[in-house]
């Protein structure tokens, strides 16, 4: 049996843009932010490290992915999987390829909660 899940909650780090392949195929790119933070145990002080993970939803997903807003927090799940590729280069040396780690979603759920409206912002209801 075999399991390639990855489950991560975290905030998106820009605007969405829906793109299209060659083949006519919808697809659109999100990067996720997840944070962890630890005790140094030689200071005393508070540690934290940023990781971004580069997200790719495809179909009717990534039409959803695309209304995702700079900040949003979510949880998406999908499976990790690695490309290569070959960059442009611009000059007589050919570049060498390279290797991305992305996560093809399967889910996105947006974590955001409605906004608490001020006691201005209300209106009181005669009776």
């Amino acid at each position: 049996m075999f399991l390639n899940q990855v489950t991560l909650i975290g905030f998106t780090g820009g605007d969405v843009e829906l793109q299209r392949t060659r083949t006519d195929i919808v697809y659109s790119v999100l990067s996720i932010a997840t944070k962890a933070s630890w005790k140094d145990k030689t200071t005393g002080e508070w540690t934290s490290r940023t990781e971004w993970h580069r997200c790719v939803a495809y179909g009717r997903l990534a039409e959803f992915v695309a209304s995702i807003s700079k900040g949003a927090h979510v949880q998406v799940q999908g499976e990790l999987r690695s490309r290569e590729y070959t960059p442009q280069s611009n000059g007589t040396e050919s570049a060498a390829p390279r290797r991305v780690w992305e996560i093809r979603l399967d889910s996105v759920l947006k974590l955001d909660r409605t906004a608490r409206r001020d006691e201005s912002d209300h209106e009181e209801v005669p009776q």
